[in-house]
């Protein structure tokens, strides 16, 4: 129901549309960090591991 009507809406976004959400999020997430510092804390593999989740399934979805 509501991912229909997204996805609907998304078509009419081009590239601009996309990498402006994209930079709103880096932005977004980086005031996150800043007013939660002890997200910062984490080592640096931890980053790593998460962004592989998490990025596992887009990835397979472009080269399939």
């Amino acid at each position: 129901m509501c991912f229909d009507y997204f996805n609907k809406k998304i078509k009419k976004y081009n590239w601009t549309d996309i990498a402006l959400i994209k930079l709103s999020v880096l932005f977004f997430t980086l005031m996150l960090a800043k007013l939660c510092p002890n997200i910062l804390s984490l080592e640096w593999y931890v980053y790593l591991i998460l962004f592989i989740i998490f990025a596992i399934l887009p990835l397979k979805k472009i080269f399939k």
